[in-house]
């Protein structure tokens, strides 16, 4: 791709571009905490070297973390990082700017510890979430306040139009997460029947005991598991690919392998000016087995692209 820009050339290629830019509110964490977040404010003057600048201190401030350490984090540390890079990723940036930054080798331990911080930071505040509904005395009023819903109301939407789904349709769900948020609205409001396959124990059981507790049950299983677990003996209409499920290359190598012709897959990548920080799948070219045949672009709140393929 021709990724050949030192630090100083990407800050010229930015400040060039100054006028796309524009800093909006958080996306994935709008409304949450109801202010700006702190120490992400730009000027005019040093916009584009203030972003690099952002990319590397977040970067710095958690590549040495463990699992452990962003799952159980009870500070406000984690989540002030977790606002800022809410921030920069949802700032209106076209995408060549965006790709120059991507393209640089510096930045490739950056992207790895970004993504992965993102990655256990959103499965933390769906575990906290899904004790919550477990506590509560209004479990549906407890998964409906949770701010991030508007992004699944989207999201389901996307992908029951897309699909081209109907009421009474089976879905499969790979890396539904501790709180499969886009099959409970796809078979709570749009009629559907889901299975989620979780690949880490305790959070596939946390999911199966939300969705008791939420009456849904009876619509969704739960299938401790991971991509290889796919084909599954019954049918479904379509089978979506979490934006978390890794490694993206070896999932979609063995599902062209075993899946039979004709089946319907949707998957979620990041790939709009800064969001691609979150995701390098955008690089990856899918095996020729598949044909994409709809792509839909983000609107806020959400951040992920929707592609749908055919084998």
């Amino acid at each position: 791709m021709g990724c050949q820009f030192t630090k100083s050339h990407l800050a010229v290629i930015m400040m060039s571009s100054i006028q796309i830019y524009k800093t909006t509110s958080s996306v994935y964490g709008t409304d949450t905490y109801g202010k700006h977040i702190p120490g992400v404010s730009y000027s005019i003057g040093d916009f584009g070297e203030k972003i690099i600048e952002e990319i590397f201190e977040i970067s710095s401030s958690i590549k040495d973390l463990t699992d452990e350490d962003i799952l159980r984090d009870t500070s406000n540390h984690l989540r002030t990082i977790f606002q800022r890079l809410d921030h920069l990723i949802a700032l209106k940036i076209y995408d060549e700017p965006a790709q120059a930054i991507l393209c640089d080798s510096v930045f490739n331990l950056a992207f790895g510890a970004i993504a992965r911080f993102r990655s256990l930071y959103t499965a933390k505040l769906e575990i906290e979430h899904a004790h919550s509904i477990l506590e509560s005395r209004d479990p549906w009023e407890m998964l409906t306040n949770f701010n991030y819903i508007s992004n699944y109301l989207k999201l389901a939407r996307t992908e029951f139009q897309g699909a081209g789904l109907k009421r009474g349709d089976s879905v499969v769900f790979l890396g539904s997460g501790p709180l499969p948020l886009t099959l409970m609205v796809l078979c709570h409001w749009y009629g559907l029947k889901g299975t989620g396959i979780e690949m880490e124990p305790d959070r596939a059981e946390l999911s199966r005991k939300v969705l008791e507790k939420l009456g849904l049950s009876g619509q969704i299983e739960i299938i401790n598991g991971n991509h290889l677990t796919l084909p599954l003996e019954t049918r479904s209409e379509l089978i979506m690919i979490a934006a978390q499920a890794e490694p993206k290359e070896e999932i979609f190598d063995y599902l062209a392998k075993v899946l039979p012709v004709g089946t319907k897959l949707s998957y979620r990548i990041y790939e709009k000016g800064l969001r691609k920080l979150l995701d390098t799948f955008y690089l990856f070219e899918l095996p020729g087995q598949f044909k994409e045949y709809l792509r839909v672009q983000p609107e806020p709140p959400v951040n992920n692209t929707v592609v749908f393929v055919t084998k």
